[in-house]
């Protein structure tokens, strides 16, 4: 089996059961277990109202941190979220294919940024947010239609704005610009930068 380059006893403890950030973190040849956090999500955005997008991101991934480094002392947990913010305007997953393809005309010919911030809690504080800026092709009722029929809606459910660029979704953009796992909800160059400042890391 491959060597990892994780130096401490305990592997990561992420907290979410995002199976898309999981596999960033096992990708690299990081040791990663998962638990759920305890937080109402909309609740937390409804008190948050004031903040910028990005200041959103921080504030649920740092509320998702301290919810599990709670349970588990003594662990290095990882706390992510990632906010879609169109001129403002914050996105949420849509809850069915209907919600989908409206907020897919909402971003079609537009440009929108992706926000994805990580919070380090436990044995190693530090916080960071990191920025994508996706810009959908001009799609009219029919493309988008038809992108949503052939993703299928519980893809289209599963991700904001209603898209997956890993998947399906890549047909939809013009362009983006900025890291691909920013975009996929978990930076990881600056992640493994501050792991490797903390002496998490062998290299």
């Amino acid at each position: 089996m491959p060597r990892s380059p994780w130096l401490r006893p305990d592997p990561l403890l992420l907290a979410s059961t995002s199976p898309t950030r999981r596999l960033l973190l096992e990708s690299a040849a990081l040791p990663v277990e998962t638990a759920a956090p305890d937080v109402d999500e909309r609740a937390l955005e409804a008190a948050s109202r004031t903040l910028s997008p990005p200041d959103l991101a921080l504030t649920l991934a740092r509320a998702k941190a301290a919810s599990v480094a709670a349970r588990f002392p003594g662990r290095l947990v990882i706390g992510a979220d990632q906010v879609l913010d169109l001129d403002g305007t914050v996105f949420h997953k849509p809850v069915d294919a209907g919600a989908a393809r409206a907020q897919l005309a909402r971003l079609a010919g537009r440009t929108h940024a992706l926000h994805a911030a990580v919070v380090l809690a436990g044995t190693v504080e530090d916080a960071f947010v990191e920025t994508a800026r996706l810009t959908l092709r001009p799609l009219d009722d029919r493309a988008i239609a038809a992108y949503v029929d052939c993703a299928g809606a519980e893809r289209v459910r599963a991700s904001v704005g209603g898209y997956q660029l890993e998947g399906p979704g890549i047909h939809l953009f013009e362009s983006v610009v900025g890291d691909h796992s920013t975009v996929l909800g978990l930076p990881l160059l600056p992640l493994l930068a501050r792991l490797r400042a903390a002496g998490c890391l062998d290299f």
